[in-house]
């Protein structure tokens, strides 16, 4: 039998099985369900036993969940994925890193590497991703429009970075003024793109506290305030980094960004391995969430992110591949990291220490909270309408079957539909995916 071609749902009825995480820790099974979706790709009725009159039917084996959302991009980077991951994070920037994103003033290379990102990402299911860019205003924007073209749901930012003590001379902001018009100018043009309905936005993007001046971290608060425009950046990534700030501004690197007006609503800021609990606590009294990095954390961060206690904190996280810091640009595999990181910090390490003291305890997540993370909660940490299945969302979703034989999820007649879904989480691979829509048009 013929796979239906399913190139635009918009305006149809739709019937299908799968799952999706409208809250954290829990999950919903769907089943021969029928979703309808308005002709703007929003999702107006959800029924678990609607009429199915007119409606289009999902091949039988199909599951369809939410797309992905990727919380931290090095859009730039994806050019060394996979390798230079032989130093600490401050010499990294400098051998290997900064010298690579200089190389996109040249917009032909820039649009080389950008297209094939984009390309890859929606392949492995992630519609929706922050992304930095360079300091290049029209790099950044070619991004912008790539992903405007392609149909990845994006932020995308202008990378800001000026100090002359940490920035290479070949590559950096001029000056303070020049990091803020630039970050002015991208945010008018991606408001200004033809046929940008919400899904490409602007985003504010310091590099971190250490790579700015304060003249430039200020303004680009001011310019936080005056635009609404959302805020990314990295916050206690390292001890290198987290002592960094605590030496030059006294304070953490979250009281610093409240300092300069950049600590704001859905304002996310990527690793945090090094917050104390009065960060988070600041973080969320201001709507701010992290982009939670386990893969990259291990090669620079020097600790496991507490994401337990964020999230009993209440703090918005989901979850960021950190291309190339983290050696993968899949979601799926951040989302299996980030449960072995939870069960490594709390079963702790070191063989010659007591197990009943070896780690801190009570730590763990599991693949319900790891799909929400990898679904729902990117989207809520960035105040998007995707995500989930319910009314009102934007129908931005992946369909995987798990009968492919080239791909990697085998399933048994005895597997319930929850120990699906976990198999699924821990083994799905490209080959499974089979459609990807953004807005209920089609993308892969």
């Amino acid at each position: 039998m013929s796979t239906p071609d399913l190139s635009d749902l918009r305006g149809c009825k739709v019937v299908f099985s799968g799952f999706h995480a409208p809250k954290l820790g829990v999950v919903e099974t769907f089943t021969n369900a029928v979703m309808t979706i308005d002709d703007a790709g929003v999702i107006t009725v959800i029924e678990p036993d609607g009429d199915l009159t007119g409606a289009i039917h999902l091949p039988e084996d199909w599951l369809l969940i939410p797309g992905l959302v990727d919380l931290h991009v090095h859009a730039p980077q994806y050019a060394q994925l996979g390798a230079a991951l032989d130093e600490p994070l401050e010499d990294w920037l400098q051998k290997y890193t900064f010298p690579l994103e200089a190389r996109f003033e040249d917009l032909s290379y820039a649009d080389e590497v950008y297209s094939t990102l984009i390309e890859d990402m929606l392949a492995i299911g992630t519609t929706t991703a922050l992304h930095f860019a360079t300091i290049h205003v029209p790099a950044t924007k070619r991004l912008a429009e790539i992903c405007l073209a392609k149909g990845q749901r994006a932020l995308v930012g202008k990378v800001a970075m000026d100090d002359p003590e940490l920035c290479p001379p070949y590559y950096r902001d001029a000056s303070p003024e020049e990091a803020i018009e630039g970050t002015r100018e991208v945010i008018d043009f991606i408001r200004g793109l033809p046929n940008n309905d919400g899904m490409v936005h602007p985003v504010i993007t310091p590099r971190f506290i250490p790579s700015c001046t304060d003249a430039c971290l200020e303004g680009l608060g001011a310019l936080a305030k005056a635009t609404g425009a959302h805020v990314q950046s990295h916050v206690s990534e390292s001890d290198w980094q987290h002592g960094f700030v605590q030496d030059r501004c006294g304070c953490s690197d979250a009281e610093a960004f409240k300092r300069f007006g950049l600590l704001r609503e859905n304002a996310v800021f990527a690793h945090g391995t090094h917050l104390s609990e009065s960060d988070m606590d600041l973080m969320v009294s201001h709507g701010a969430g992290v982009a939670h990095c386990p893969l990259s954390n291990a090669y620079f961060a020097g600790a496991v992110f507490p994401l337990r206690v964020a999230l009993e904190k209440g703090l918005e996280v989901g979850f960021g591949s950190d291309i190339s810091g983290g050696p993968s640009g899949s979601i799926w595999e951040t989302a299996r990291m980030g449960i072995s990181a939870a069960r490594i910090l709390e079963s702790g390490v070191d063989a010659n220490t007591p197990a009943e003291t070896r780690g801190t305890g009570d730590q763990r997540i599991d693949f319900k909270e790891a799909f929400f993370l990898a679904t729902r909660g990117g989207a809520d940490a960035l105040g998007l309408p995707v995500g989930s299945f319910e009314i009102g969302m934007k129908l931005d979703a992946l369909a995987i079957d798990p009968t492919r034989k080239e791909g990697t999820v085998r399933f048994w007649p005895e597997d319930t539909d929850l120990r699906k879904l976990e198999k699924m989480l821990y083994t799905v691979s490209k080959p499974n995916i089979v459609r990807v829509w953004t807005d209920g048009v089609r993308r892969v």
